[in-house]
């Protein structure tokens, strides 16, 4: 008797070790939502009537223009980021005072598609602001704080061309 209480109380002990590990996060495969349909934040000011939709499906909008060298597909640079979830969430950034993100080479696949793809015509000094759908992101597998099939937002200053 006192065995079957005794598993009784251990059996969800165990449970939770064989799941410990799991990324809860990830392992459930969110819906692919199209970024018109994405509900974005209030504090994003996301007003899609002010973007470029790409032929991939990206959006583009320049905040600022720059002055400088223009990027082209084969580039390196640098560039001062911020990564936001249609939620608000800020999963990741490298802003101005730090060091510069990179540099990058495009069209190594270094980083996501939505990047090799928004930072190209961009000229140094500029700052752009790209709409990632999760296909030209991290897909339906998501990675660390970001949720499978997410939506990005990225404001982007490019520092320097080479």
């Amino acid at each position: 008797m006192r065995l079957r209480q005794l598993s009784f109380l251990l059996l969800p002990l165990a449970f939770t070790a064989c799941l410990s590990g799991t990324d809860y996060n990830n392992s459930i495969t969110a819906p692919n939502i199209p970024i018109e349909q994405t509900t974005f934040a209030p504090g994003l000011n996301v007003d899609l009537s002010r973007f470029t939709k790409t032929a991939s499906g990206m959006y583009v909008r320049d905040s600022t223009v720059g002055t400088g060298a223009v990027a082209t597909s084969t580039s390196r640079v640098t560039v001062y980021y911020e990564g936001f979830l249609a939620n608000g969430l800020r999963f990741g950034a490298q802003l101005s005072p730090s060091e510069p993100f990179g540099p990058v080479t495009l069209g190594t696949q270094s980083v996501i598609e939505g990047w090799e793809e928004g930072i190209v015509g961009m000229k140094e000094g500029g700052i752009r602001q790209l709409i990632i759908p999760p296909e030209l992101g991290y897909g339906q597998y998501g990675s660390g704080p970001i949720p499978s099939n997410a939506v990005l937002l990225f404001n982007i200053e490019l520092v320097s061309v080479q």
